[in-house]
């Protein structure tokens, strides 16, 4: 007796934890709206690119200048630095050039304050470097749209399971009913001596495969919940209830095809220019540099102070004429990168359109599944209210009302599991052939 109750108690315990739980009503455009605001996937995309503009604002140091400036100060008695801090503080006399004085020199302390500048002027492989940076900023601007692209999708698809979950969690509490009727009907013909003790059985039976099969769809519906508080950022994980119908979405084949100007493709062309760009900039780095530079000096033998004065300013064209082979190689590699970025490109957009045309092929068999799910729901459902009545006159077999009773609650199963799939597919040839 103890395994007779252990389901149906199983059962009335996890429908208390449900019912206790927080329940929330959500519509879909709540969900999307609350993932575009909340979402961890759209923020850690938001950060990539963030980093990516960055490092493309740091190749503004091949235009712009490289200002420093510095106070210095030292004490020697070093010779030549002796009587070069005091050439540039401006104070030499004529017993400085005593040669006993200029080889043992007292101590003498200089403070020197300068500002420094360099400004490039011809550096090809730093422009090369800069329009690679400008690509990768680019393809992580268009890959967070594709994550936004993406997560519509996921939101659309995540609130189809909680509209089927609780479809199912209906059909079965119905089904309950029912079998719970049948039960009743078939203790009472029990001890009026028109059924059997194992056809009373049966039924028992059925309203514990009924019983389990409703506590599993309830937690479908706590999974589905969750998803969504996943994707919506949102830690509470109460159990959501649609305000949305699951209704079949009007939809027509058109020719859809897969277009270059989808955002993750576009964001794979200018990967591939990224890497063509380093592979120049590698190849510039054969060739010179040109930059010009200057400084401005204060010499003191008093901090702050600075009573002398001097400029230097210049051009310098430098050229690494071999470095080993460590150029060689790093032409080499981003060639090969370059070469295989191309390569991936084209198997990306092959693999999106084979992914079309599946897509393609499930829907016009969910279309095909529909039709024949909605006309086997139709017959079920007459075959069990045939049943039923025969039953209630004792004209039918106990095993051939539980068998129309099970079927016509798989169908409905069936009717809106096909409702599902028909308008995800919908939605998944939506995301794969939007510009």
């Amino acid at each position: 007796m103890k395994n007779t109750y252990l389901p149906i108690f199983s059962f009335l315990l996890l429908s208390l934890s449900i019912q206790a739980q927080k329940q929330v009503a959500i519509s879909k455009y709540e969900v999307f709206s609350r993932v575009t605001d909340q979402n961890t996937s759209i923020k850690i995309s938001q950060q990539e690119f963030n980093a990516a503009k960055a490092d493309y604002r740091q190749t503004n140091a091949v235009f712009l200048p490289n200002i420093t400036a510095s106070h210095t100060v030292i004490a020697t008695t070093n010779p030549l630095m002796a009587f070069g801090s005091k050439l540039n503080q401006e104070i030499l006399t004529q017993s400085d050039f005593n040669p006993a004085l200029l080889n043992n020199p007292s101590q003498i302390e200089n403070y020197a304050t300068k500002l420094e500048i360099q400004q490039p002027l011809i550096n090809l492989d730093g422009i090369y470097q800069r329009k690679a940076a400008k690509s990768k900023m680019e393809a992580m601007s268009l890959k967070t749209e594709r994550t936004q692209d993406y997560l519509v999708f996921e939101v659309d698809k995540a609130y189809m399971q909680l509209q089927l979950a609780y479809k199912a969690v209906d059909v079965l509490e119905k089904a309950l009913e029912v079998a719970n009727a049948n039960k009743k009907l078939a203790d009472d013909s029990f001890k009026q001596g028109y059924l059997q003790r194992a056809d009373v059985l049966n039924v028992e039976v059925r309203v514990t495969e009924v019983q389990n099969q409703l506590q599993t769809a309830k937690s479908n519906v706590q999974n589905a919940s969750n998803y969504l508080s996943f994707l919506m950022n949102d830690e509470s994980y109460v159990v959501y209830t649609p305000t949305d119908e699951l209704t079949i979405a009007a939809f027509t084949l058109t020719d859809k095809s897969v277009s270059e100007s989808r955002s993750d493709i576009k964001a794979m062309q200018l990967a591939s220019n990224a890497y063509e760009a380093m592979n120049k900039a590698d190849k510039m780095t054969f060739l010179p540099r040109l930059n010009a530079f200057g400084s401005y000096e204060l010499y003191d033998d008093k901090i702050f102070q600075g009573d002398a004065n001097g400029y230097l300013f210049g051009a310098q064209l430098s050229w690494d004429i071999f470095q080993g082979s460590k150029r060689f190689g790093k032409v080499q590699k981003s060639k090969a990168e370059f070469e295989k970025s191309k390569l991936e490109y084209k198997q990306y957009v092959s693999q999106s359109n084979l992914e079309l045309n599946k897509a393609k092929r499930a829907f016009l068999d969910a279309d095909n599944t529909l039709k024949l799910t909605t006309l086997a729901l139709q017959q079920s459902e007459e075959s069990l209210r045939i049943r039923t009545n025969r039953f209630k006159e004792g004209l039918e077999k106990t095993s051939d009302l539980l068998m129309a009773e099970t079927q016509y609650a798989q169908k409905q199963l069936e009717y809106y599991q096909t409702i599902f799939e028909y308008n995800y597919t919908q939605a998944y040839l939506q995301f794969l052939t939007k510009e």
